[in-house]
């Protein structure tokens, strides 16, 4: 396997994890109303479960209001049950056709406990790219024992790995103090 299948194979490893963690991040609550909160909830529609994005328009009209529109009226029901089961500690209340949330705003205990949970789902994600650098470096030295990449070109993709490891950990630690500050904020 020649370095750049080796590099771009890692990369795309990386870049799977840090965009998986802004994705984990957007669910996180703030003090602020955001459609993130609720884009990814499965909604047990019709006996498979559905993104809720796909089955209704999402709106945050208020910094602490979220209104939901499905598109199907008879699903209002299997909606409403999705976010009570979820464990936001939001309560949906039904208007017709429509589901409005009202974000509360939150606690400095409740925020302190989100900026933990925050650095642990942060750190779960510098673990996969250090993976990512550890599974880099065996393909490396492998092809270096099978003669395929020298001595020089070994040195040469596990330095290239490295920079990559800083790159992809910088992003998420500036994801991570975006959002703590975020979630810090009255």
């Amino acid at each position: 396997m020649p370095i750049d299948d080796i590099l771009l194979h890692i990369e795309e490893e990386m870049d799977s994890a840090v965009n998986y963690l802004r994705e984990e991040f957007g669910g996180i609550r703030t003090g602020r109303a955001s459609s993130g909160l609720v884009d990814h909830m499965k909604v047990d529609y019709y006996g498979s479960p559905t993104d809720l994005r796909q089955l209704a328009s999402i709106a945050t009209p208020e910094a602490s209001l979220i209104v939901i529109k499905p598109f199907d009226p008879a699903s209002i029901k299997d909606i409403e049950k999705t976010i009570k089961a979820s464990g936001l500690g939001i309560n949906p209340m039904v208007d017709g056709k429509i589901i409005r949330l009202q974000v509360p705003p939150l606690s400095i205990e409740r925020r302190e406990q989100l900026v933990g949970q925050l650095k642990k789902m942060a750190e779960a994600c510098r673990v996969t790219i250090r993976n990512a650098r550890r599974d880099g470096n065996k393909t490396a030295d492998k092809e270096q024992k099978e003669s395929v990449l020298t001595e020089d070109e070994c040195k040469k993709c596990k330095n290239s790995i490295q920079d990559m490891t800083k790159k992809y950990e910088g992003m998420v630690n500036d994801a991570l103090a975006s959002k703590t500050t975020e979630v810090q904020e009255t």
